[in-house]
């Protein structure tokens, strides 16, 4: 009789603990990612798709907290201060101004860049190889980047000489990149004009001095004023007849003739593999910031056209995307 008590106890007991152990678990402390960016956009897709593929599922065994920026720079160092308030696990962001607001506002929770520019020249990083501190990720910047860029605006467009450039130079990223435009340039034989474009309202002088100056050929950088206005600088240079490059796929769609960029997608991805080790107790410090390894390039063939350029066959087998 005793063991026969003691069989049906062990069952009841059994049958009463299982739902309350699975409702332990479903109510446990979930890692809780903070996420630190200007807008969604498609490359978010890709860091998503990066944590389903680790398993992590968001509402299921990871929450995630999203702050947006809407394009004001100024508005993240306010919403890097929000995420630390709510004690998040971690810290991903999607640009460099994100990356030093999140770095800010703490120095122990852990900061996972999905792309940064020059990070180890910000004060991001003590070197890419150990970045030390509580900082790691990605960087969308890669060795002879704009160098190859402008070989190809060269190769659709031979006669190109002159290249005019509109950039803020007081950014705190851009002057790194002009002076690589500049040495890029050197070695094609190109000459770069310098076109100061510091606000919006700063286009239509800067069109001026483009027009006046008889450049052939017309680069943007990829800034936060620029990509807000990319019909504008695409329409400017096919109304002037300037082969133009860029360093975003959306300013050939405007109807701009190349552009030439790591994948955004590949690296939000690859974001996520980083979210995943420090989770499992990986020192951020310790993971090297990786350079980009997967790049796109665009070509409008119908700007090409309008410009009375032929698109070399070596450039269309190249090409990611030709637009119609």
């Amino acid at each position: 009789m005793t063991d026969r008590r003691a069989f049906i106890g062990s069952v009841a007991g059994g049958l009463l603990a299982s739902p309350l152990l699975t409702f332990a678990q479903q109510h446990a402390k979930l890692p809780r990612i903070g996420i630190l960016g200007s807008t969604y956009g498609t490359f978010w897709d890709g860091f998503r798709r990066g944590l389903r593929e680790l398993g992590y599922v968001e509402g299921r065994n990871i929450t995630m907290e999203w702050r947006w920026a809407e394009g004001k720079a100024d508005r993240f160092p306010e919403l890097a201060t929000e995420l630390v308030e709510l004690n998040v696990d971690l810290i991903v962001t999607s640009s460099t101004q994100a990356a030093l607001a999140a770095k800010q506002a703490t120095s122990s929770i852990p900061i996972v860049m999905a792309i940064s520019s020059y990070p180890e020249k910000m004060g991001l990083a003590e070197s890419l190889a150990r970045p030390g501190g509580n900082v790691t990720g990605f960087s969308n910047v890669a060795p002879e980047l704009i160098g190859k860029r402008l070989e190809l605006l060269k190769a659709i467009a031979p006669k190109v000489s002159r290249v005019a450039v509109l950039w803020n130079p007081v950014s705190p990223i851009e002057p790194y990149g002009f002076r690589e435009m500049l040495a890029g340039a050197s070695v094609l034989g190109m000459e770069i004009q310098s076109v100061e474009v510091r606000t919006p309202n700063d286009y239509p002088a800067a069109f001026a001095t483009v027009t006046a100056s008889r450049a052939d050929a017309l680069h943007a950088f990829g800034n936060p004023v620029n990509f807000k206005h990319p019909q504008l600088i695409a329409d400017f240079a096919l109304r002037n007849l300037l082969p133009s490059s860029y360093e975003e796929k959306g300013f050939v769609e405007a109807g701009g003739l190349l552009s030439y960029a790591p994948s955004f997608i590949d690296l939000y991805q690859r974001a996520a593999s980083y979210v995943d080790k420090i989770l499992k107790g990986a020192k951020p410090g310790d993971l090297p910031i990786q350079q980009p390894t997967k790049f796109e390039c665009a070509i409008n063939s119908k700007t090409a056209k309008a410009l009375g350029l032929t698109i070399p066959r070596s450039l269309l087998l190249l090409a990611d995307e030709v637009i119609q």
